[in-house]
């Protein structure tokens, strides 16, 4: 194959300019550099940063953005030495998504093999009842991952996609999985059980596990600090809402419950998932219309959801159509913004007292529209959202409650890049 050609927004930074860094193209620094990979449902993201230098707003040495994997026209946005890269073509899968990927950061002198790694750290979704903690990664733990896919079906493949590209590219250096259930394996049994027979759960691992773990940790962890309390303190209700979504409820700096479930199928609705049906659903669904249980399960996760009811899953595309006044499009977004303030308001009862609402990721942080539809009306609860600051671009951390509100409500930019480098290194430096 050809190299990829890439469009810069300006000329392309001569490896020399970032020859400089330290640990980079053999100059003598002290770096403790980490490749973070990340990789969802239909996109990667990636970035090369030092975890012992970075702050939750500096920008890594080097980021990037694989989108629209499966479609028909892909896109990888390259940041590296001040310059940004754009490549666009098709992306059918998450391993060629990585190759190109790396053959960019290759072509730009700032690629995994030019840069001093310490570890690389892998998003992992489901650690099922194995893995409440990171883990260097071997092939025995790569088998363990792979055994769990029937409980993640549209992320541990991909995970394992980049793992394996990964390893294959650097297999002298330390492979980290940060797994995204982590943070939830203490919730209380009240939340973490199903009301279905004891014995039959206990053997096949069926309770909930959550997910979005590391980006509910991360984001929690800075709320305290803009409310100006300790984290004990706190109550706070976080919103992770992307292309998947999920809420959480933290009492403490503890995760109290949380809405998926034993897979990431579970609670709000998403992209393409349908979040909470009815299970007797799947039996008519079965019975009736003849579907397959591997037909329901495509179904469900990747034909419902958000893209099901209105025929896309991109929410710059969804408010388009809504502006065009499209109806499905509006009907989807209905029942999008009702299942989130269903779970708001279950969560502020189960916190009794709630200091913060917090949204994050790409939906979360960007979509003011969510974020006021799903807040409206609810003065009488002590949530006052400010119109200005809501509608004011998302530049870091941020308020956009008005002063008086009893509720606060911020915008915080996830970085679970950011946690998981800080976990590889650890690991690696421990070996």
């Amino acid at each position: 194959m050809n190299a990829p050609s890439t469009t810069p927004n300006s000329q392309p930074t001569p490896e020399a300019e970032v020859a400089g860094v330290p640990g980079v193209n053999g100059v003598p620094g002290e770096s403790h550099f980490a490749l973070v990979l990340n990789s969802g449902s239909s996109s990667i993201k990636f970035q090369v940063l030092d975890p012992l230098a970075a702050t939750a707003t500096s920008e890594p040495f080097v980021s990037g953005l694989v989108e629209q994997i499966g479609e028909p026209m892909g896109r990888i946005t390259l940041k590296a030495g001040g310059e940004k890269y754009v490549l666009e073509e098709p992306i059918p899968d998450h391993a060629e998504g990585l190759r190109l990927s790396f053959d960019l950061m290759d072509q730009h002198g700032c690629g995994p093999t030019q840069v001093k790694i310490q570890a690389v750290g892998h998003r992992v979704v489901h650690g099922g009842i194995l893995f409440s903690q990171p883990e260097i990664i071997t092939d025995q733990i790569v088998d363990m991952i792979r055994d769990l896919i029937p409980l993640a079906p549209l992320h541990n493949p991909a995970n394992i996609d980049g793992i394996e590209v990964a390893r294959r590219i650097l297999p002298d250096i330390p492979h980290v999985a940060v797994f995204d259930t982590g943070f939830f394996h203490s919730m209380p049994p009240a939340a973490a059980l199903y009301a279905v027979n004891a014995e039959v759960a206990m053997q096949n691992g069926v309770r909930r596990y959550g997910f979005h773990g590391t980006s509910h940790e991360y984001v929690s962890q800075q709320v305290p600090g803009l409310l100006g309390l300790p984290e004990r303190a706190v109550n706070q209700i976080t919103l992770h809402l992307g292309n998947g979504a999920s809420a959480a409820a933290i009492r403490g700096g503890e995760a109290v419950d949380t809405t998926m479930g034993m897979t990431p199928l579970a609670g709000l609705v998403m992209g393409t998932r349908s979040g909470d049906i009815d299970p007797g659903i799947i039996f008519h669904l079965y019975r009736t219309a003849g579907m397959s249980i591997d037909d329901i399960d495509e179904l469900l996760n990747r034909k419902s959801g958000v893209k099901g009811l209105s025929g896309v899953n991109d929410f710059r595309e969804l408010r388009a159509m809504i502006e065009d006044e499209d109806q499905d499009a509006w009907l989807a977004y209905n029942v999008y913004i009702h299942q989130l303030r269903k779970f708001i308001g279950a969560y502020m009862i189960a916190l009794g007292r709630v200091n913060a609402i917090t949204f994050t990721a790409g939906v979360g942080e960007n979509d003011r529209f969510v974020r006021a539809d799903a807040l409206a009306g609810l003065e009488a609860f002590g949530i006052k959202l400010d119109p200005e600051r809501n509608a004011a671009p998302n530049d870091g951390p941020r308020e956009i409650s008005t002063d008086d509100s009893a509720v606060k409500v911020f915008v915080v930019p996830t970085n679970e890049e950011l946690a998981i480098a800080k976990y590889a290194v650890e690991l690696a430096e421990k070996q």
